[in-house]
């Protein structure tokens, strides 16, 4: 059996008249992410991860942002995409395990959400993917409420 680990991280920056998508999850929030897609930095992290698992490139080469075809994408279509190349290497999923870094907006409500929506592009059990939330204490650009980052770990297997 193969066993493959990647590691994703994205970033976002707040902006003003956007919508504040986590997960696969539109989030009420005063501002939301400027990004060329949805910006759903959650699900960004998640794609880089997978892609760093199988040897391929970050999703800045699949879905440029320089195309317009991608221009407010769903970051869960996109996830689709990633996971049929993927699934078509051989890959299954072991465990995905995201973190959010946000002092703003207030998550812990609509992980369970976020977990189905991410489980079901990825056609797995919601248990083996975890997301958990956490603050900067005020520092940084995430502490000052600037913007929202997240990292992805996955464990993927082959037979």
């Amino acid at each position: 059996m193969d066993l493959r680990i990647g590691q994703g991280v994205d970033v976002h920056q707040f902006a003003e008249g956007r919508r504040c998508v986590l997960g696969g999850v539109e989030i009420p929030h005063t501002r939301g992410l400027l990004g060329h897609s949805d910006a759903d930095v959650l699900t960004h992290a998640l794609m880089d991860a997978i892609l760093g698992a199988i040897g391929g490139r970050d999703i800045g080469t699949l879905f440029p942002d320089t195309d317009a075809a991608f221009k407010d994408a769903d970051s869960i279509e996109l996830l689709k995409k990633v996971w049929h190349v993927a699934t078509g290497e051989g890959w299954s999923l072991v465990n995905a395990d995201i973190t959010l870094l946000a002092e703003t907006p207030k998550v812990k409500a609509h992980v369970p959400m976020m977990r189905e929506k991410l489980s079901a592009a990825m056609e797995c059990s919601s248990s083996q993917v975890t997301i958990k939330a956490t603050t900067m204490e005020g520092m940084g650009f995430v502490g000052r409420k600037e913007g929202v980052m997240a990292s992805a770990v996955v464990l993927l297997r082959r037979p």
